[in-house]
């Protein structure tokens, strides 16, 4: 398949989610659509952007669909495990794990970096959620007890 075509597709399927997920957020009572909404349109946008830009392309060059297979297939485990796993350990936990987690099965080798890059994503993570939007997340395992 070539990179445009691709590309397109990719673009085509994110704006098809993006709008599903804003009509379906702004269903939603009182202003808890509002966040889904606008994320949903952005996608939506987004998505519309990168199939525009391939069809402006010239050149059409073949692309396999991944660059690297088992790593495309590490990914797509560890995205089912933190879904899986968000109800049992909590939002911030699994979160932690995922950050930390996922670079190391794809091969990066730098703890300190790592750690640092984690207690950042989930501070800003809570301060979106906890202190800005003031949602509810899922409970944290180590709250349960």
């Amino acid at each position: 398949m070539t990179e445009q075509r691709q590309d397109i597709l990719l673009g085509v399927v994110f704006a098809v989610i993006g709008v599903a997920a804003a009509i379906k957020a702004a269903a939603y009572s009182g202003a808890s659509g509002g966040y889904p909404m606008v994320l949903g349109v952005i996608l939506a946008g987004l998505g519309g952007l990168v199939s525009l830009k391939a069809l402006k392309r010239k050149r059409l060059d073949e692309r396999p669909l991944t660059q690297h297979t088992p790593r495309m297939l590490l990914t797509l485990v560890c995205a089912a495990l933190y879904l899986a796993l968000v109800p049992a350990l909590g939002f911030y936990t699994t979160s932690a794990l995922l950050v930390i987690a996922l670079p190391v099965v794809l091969g990066f080798r730098q703890p300190i970096y790592l750690g640092l890059v984690t207690v950042v994503f989930i501070g800003i993570v809570w301060s979106v959620f906890s202190l800005l939007l003031e949602k509810p997340l899922p409970t944290e395992i180590w709250k349960r007890f």
